[in-house]
């Protein structure tokens, strides 16, 4: 009889699931500052509360991977990890895209104040787009190309006055 209290509550459990739709991620990097909206459920309320830093680290794995943001709140750093796939993460805002030379920023841990400031990487609006719909590895992958230069087909009369 055990088991069979078991399975009815494993369904009213798969009933009371709610599907919330999330907004794509857009292709995050260590340097970059980001708004990330969390649902905060307490009790029964729910409400959406904002994390704003920078990203100092990002771990892709098969689970989804997850990103860790650093900001300094009244004086004292505050690191959160949030993980791709979750369902509390409502929505990630791309503010400025950082500078840096490395993949992980744990050495901000010791800085503060304007040493601890990352330099904006500065892109041209069509990059900027195509970065927060598709993602970074697909920019990286497209060549630049330029305006070609028509020239004119080489006619019979155009040769013979030429010479």
């Amino acid at each position: 009889m055990a088991a069979e209290t078991k399975k009815k509550d494993n369904k009213e459990v798969k009933e009371k699931k709610i599907v919330i739709k999330k907004e794509p991620i857009p292709q995050l990097a260590a340097g970059d500052n980001v708004k990330v909206s969390m649902r905060i459920v307490e009790g029964e309320k729910e409400r959406i509360q904002m994390f704003q830093g920078v990203v100092i680290k990002v771990h892709n794995s098969a689970d989804g991977g997850n990103f860790t943001v650093r900001r300094v709140a009244y004086g004292v750093g505050v690191e959160r990890t949030f993980p791709f796939a979750s369902p509390l993460v409502a929505r990630v805002e791309l503010v400025r895209h950082g500078k840096v030379r490395r993949a992980r920023l744990f050495y901000l841990r010791n800085l503060s104040g304007k040493a601890a400031r990352i330099k904006e990487k500065r892109l041209s609006k069509d990059k900027l787009a195509l970065i927060e719909t598709a993602g970074a590895s697909e920019i990286e992958e497209t060549p630049v190309m330029e305006a070609p230069v028509a020239e004119a087909p080489a006619t019979p009369e155009t040769e013979t006055k030429a010479e």
